[in-house]
């Protein structure tokens, strides 16, 4: 087999587009995949710029959330059937945890995960996909690989928001807008979405926020407290800024919770007075939303169907995948309102 696929060759420089070629042989537990979308999640861009530290694995390539159709099944495999429509994610789920595909760009070994979706067909781990409903639409589908369970994922698991309880926001990105709709659906109040850009205010009001600041124009600390005084329930930071980590522990009440999504760089710690934590104050970090795909992926689908919910106007954007670097640069710099999406 060979197919395009984007490859992170160097840290800290734009993915390289180009073929790559596999044997097309599965071992047991893995599954081929005809990807039809994926979507681009701040992750990718921690990955690139090296957030975590050095990367042991590069050349390697990427990407966690899409959907497309299994083509072929290996040795084992029992939860997947060819031609099923799948979302691929990255949280493990049913099935066997394979062992990850080797590939092969211009002679050299290409390292993969367990799951890529940054490339036209994918070898994946059984227990990175999930069946979904025929009539599911491609590109919605994509965002149940991350962006929705995520976002989801943190108010039901990390946040547990109750009716009525008050939530900040800071970061309406993609995961930031879904964290914000289920707040919504489960009638916290306020939900108040804090971001650097207009746009994706406007569009966090579309999805449930009852109060925008930009943080860019305004103190937002002073903003909230107007709004809240000093009963702030849950504060969820998607930045991984240690500053930002650091106002939303001073900013929650004494048996608030303090959710972090966004990761700092490695070396960037935060500092706080610790004494709270021992009276009720609670700091977590989320793991995809502590979601499970095999039960939560039908579970939110069911509801989205049933119009509990919509995803209406969440994609902005979308590109081929040998303009993956535009929408990254798109997404680095806040031009990105919504989700953008990879289109084979």
């Amino acid at each position: 087999m060979e197919f395009e696929a984007a490859i992170l060759i160097s840290q800290k420089q734009p993915l390289v587009v180009d073929k790559i070629k596999h044997s097309g042989q599965l071992e047991a537990g893995q599954v081929l995949v005809e990807l039809f979308t994926s979507g681009i999640c701040g992750s990718q861009i921690g990955e690139i710029d090296g957030v975590k530290g050095d990367d042991k694995f590069i050349p390697h390539l990427m990407g966690h959330e899409g959907c497309g159709r299994v083509l072929k099944i290996g040795p084992g495999v029992t939860t997947i059937k060819e031609g099923n429509k799948v979302v691929l994610h990255w949280k493990k789920s049913s099935g066997i945890n394979s062992n990850t595909p080797s590939y092969e760009y211009n002679g050299q070994k290409i390292n993969a995960g367990w799951v890529t979706t940054f490339n036209k067909y994918a070898i994946v781990s059984e227990n990175r996909l999930t069946n979904i409903p025929e009539e599911t639409p491609n590109d919605l589908a994509a965002l149940f690989g991350c962006a929705i369970t995520t976002g989801f994922g943190v108010i039901e698991n990390n946040a547990k928001l109750k009716i009525g309880e008050s939530i900040v926001v800071l970061g309406a990105g993609g995961i930031g807008l879904n964290i914000i709709q289920a707040a919504n659906l489960v009638s916290g109040y306020p939900i108040i979405a804090v971001d650097l850009y207009d746009g994706r205010l406007k569009l966090a009001k579309k999805f449930g926020a009852t109060h925008l600041i930009n943080s860019a124009k305004t103190d937002f600390v002073k903003e909230i407290k107007s709004i809240i005084g000093d009963r702030l329930n849950v504060f969820v930071d998607n930045t991984g800024s240690p500053e930002i980590i650091e106002i939303g522990y001073q900013l929650i009440n004494n048996e608030g919770r303090l959710v972090l999504v966004g990761v700092p760089q490695k070396g960037k710690n935060i500092n706080i007075f610790s004494l709270p934590l021992h009276f009720g104050k609670k700091i977590s970090g989320s793991f995809g939303g502590e979601c499970n795909p095999q039960k939560d992926i039908p579970r939110y689908l069911n509801l989205m169907s049933k119009g509990k919910f919509s995803l209406e106007g969440i994609i902005t954007e979308r590109y081929p995948l040998e303009d993956i670097n535009i929408a990254i640069s798109r997404i680095r710099d806040g031009s990105a309102v919504g989700r953008i999406l990879i289109d084979f």
